[in-house]
């Protein structure tokens, strides 16, 4: 096991250089594929759900949404807590605990999708706690940025965050991949559509291995939570972790303040559930998930702020952060980019198949969706195109921030998004109401692939705003609070294309988000950019 390290200040260019170089490169370098993870079993179900579709599962297309958008929902959720657990935890400790605990949501997946009458509530369950994927974002983050000195955490945040999120990648690559064959046993599914992977088409009637896309996480879990143990450090400086205390200890800590998150996530999907689906009673309120989303994040952040003793004690002071209106507005402008990236990379897939994989034609005067296009593109074959660029490109838009400021770059990747949002909606629109959608597929696709790269140019240059106007103590929690409030994208833009894809007008969704980016521009001008900017292009 790796020691503590009593005294760190990467600022100092001689201690840097000496021991500083090389210790923050072993932790950042166990960190990525411990991400990696995270977001890989978080974000899972976007491609299990196209897979699904393709076996003939017995459930409808929005409610193969509702899984992604509970998987979103709690993973953001999840990272309020989590914003605070390098304090409270430590580094070491908690991505150890926090990448073993993937264990449970892969293993349970594994099991139910080996039954094609698995109820939808179990694939409910299973996509509430890979939340916990989604989560570790915070920490992870909030972690590496006590590491690298700021002249290079643009780059250093970018590195973790952009081959972090190459779990999506990754996913989208190895489960289409896994599926092909019984390498974990059980008995194989025969696909009644045309699926693929990577490389092509697989035709119906072929045997698929759907459980494999949760059973495979455990070759790179089990061994990622020993490299933690051993490699990793607890910085127990007075800024990082000053009171870690014993592992069983702050196991049970980091146990204890997750479980008020899942309380919090359950509330709200509670809220959200109609008072009856299908004409059975739900007991639930049916509220606006615009009002329901505040409501979580405020319980959540209640609630932690009630712990007694030395964790609430703890929590107190980072909540300082709450006091300083760039915390707000870097919120908001984080939320533009690492929300659509997560939210685009969770939706993606089945959007394709949805869009793409069925005929638009009218049957007696009425508008049928439900036709299988035999000339559309497989989703499997081209749903880790976008999360693959945007994840690529991150530490490049870190870099160009350190050298170009923040804030110029984020303003000109936002005009992007806003030009490229409203193509996307253009090309949705004809293919929704088209008999050969196809025709549409390769300018959407180019659009999409355009904004993915926006999205991840802009998420490393706010990486760069945030390290420059927050001080060293608040920098850590500031990332994890507002990747925790763009987490909800992960929520919010499988929900919004869910609803409006069942009302035949997938392109409003994607009008709403070019008109948020475009009030980002707005923020962004007027906090960094305008003449007496409170922070000029930081």
């Amino acid at each position: 096991m790796a020691e503590d390290i009593k005294q760190w200040n990467p600022e100092d260019p001689v201690e840097w250089e000496d021991r500083g170089k090389a210790i923050a490169t072993r932790n950042l370098w166990i960190s990525i594929p411990s991400l990696l993870c995270g977001f890989a079993v978080w974000l899972y179900w976007g491609i299990i759900t196209v897979q699904m579709l393709n076996l003939g599962f017995d459930f409808a297309k929005p409610e193969l949404f509702t899984l992604m958008a509970i998987a979103g929902l709690t993973g953001a959720t999840l990272r309020i807590p989590s914003t605070f657990f390098i304090r409270l935890a430590g580094g070491r400790n908690t991505i150890f605990f926090t990448t073993a605990l993937l264990m449970i949501p892969a293993v349970g997946a594994g099991f139910a999708l080996q039954d094609m009458n698995t109820p939808l509530w179990q694939f409910q369950i299973l996509a509430f706690l890979s939340g916990l994927g989604g989560g570790n974002f915070a920490s992870s983050m909030s972690n590496i940025s006590f590491f690298y000195p700021k002249k290079i955490q643009g780059f250093s945040l970018g590195m973790n965050a952009g081959l972090g999120n190459f779990g999506v990648t990754t996913m989208q690559i190895l489960v289409p991949l896994f599926m092909t064959f019984g390498i974990f046993g059980g008995d194989p599914m025969i696909l009644e559509n045309t699926s693929g992977t990577l490389i092509g088409k697989i035709p119906a009637g072929t045997e698929t291995y759907i459980h494999n896309a949760g059973f495979l996480w455990l070759l790179f879990l089990v061994p990622l939570a020993f490299a933690g143990w051993f490699g990793m450090n607890n910085i127990t400086d007075e800024h990082v972790s000053p009171d870690v205390g014993s592992p069983a200890g702050v196991f049970v800590k980091i146990t204890f303040m997750l479980i008020l998150g899942f309380v919090a996530a359950a509330c709200g999907l509670w809220l959200l559930l109609p008072e009856t689906a299908s004409g059975v009673p739900t007991s639930g309120i049916g509220l606006s998930k615009w009002i329901v989303l505040p409501i979580v994040i405020a319980m959540t952040v209640f609630m932690l702020k009630m712990i007694p003793g030395q964790i609430g004690e703890n929590l107190k002071r980072q909540y300082k952060i709450f006091n300083n209106k760039h915390t707000w507005a870097m919120t908001v402008i984080y939320t533009m980019t690492f929300g659509s990236f997560i939210g685009f990379a969770a939706a993606f897939g089945l959007a394709i198949k949805v869009i793409f994989g069925y005929q638009h034609v009218m049957i007696d005067g009425i508008m049928n969706h439900d036709l299988a296009n035999p000339n559309g593109p497989s989703a499997l074959m081209f749903a880790w195109t976008g999360p693959f660029i945007g994840a690529l490109i991150r530490p490049l838009g870190g870099m160009i921030a350190d050298k170009f400021g923040g804030a110029r770059v984020t303003q000109y990747i936002s005009f992007v998004m806003v030009a490229c949002a409203l193509g996307v909606a253009y090309h949705m629109k004809m293919a929704y109401a088209s008999a050969t959608p196809e025709e549409y597929f390769v300018p959407f696709l180019i659009l999409f692939l355009l904004l993915f790269a926006a999205t991840g140019i802009g998420n490393g240059s706010t990486f760069r705003t945030i390290a420059m106007v927050f001080n060293k103590e608040q920098a850590g929690p500031v990332l994890g609070w507002t990747s925790a409030v763009a987490a909800y994208g992960a929520f919010i833009i499988p929900k919004v294309l869910g609803e409006e894809i069942k009302a035949a007008t997938p392109e409003l969704a994607l009008y709403g988000f070019a008109i948020f980016y475009g009030v980002c521009i707005v923020i962004n001008w007027w906090f960094y950019l305008r003449p007496g900017a409170y922070v000029k292009n930081p």
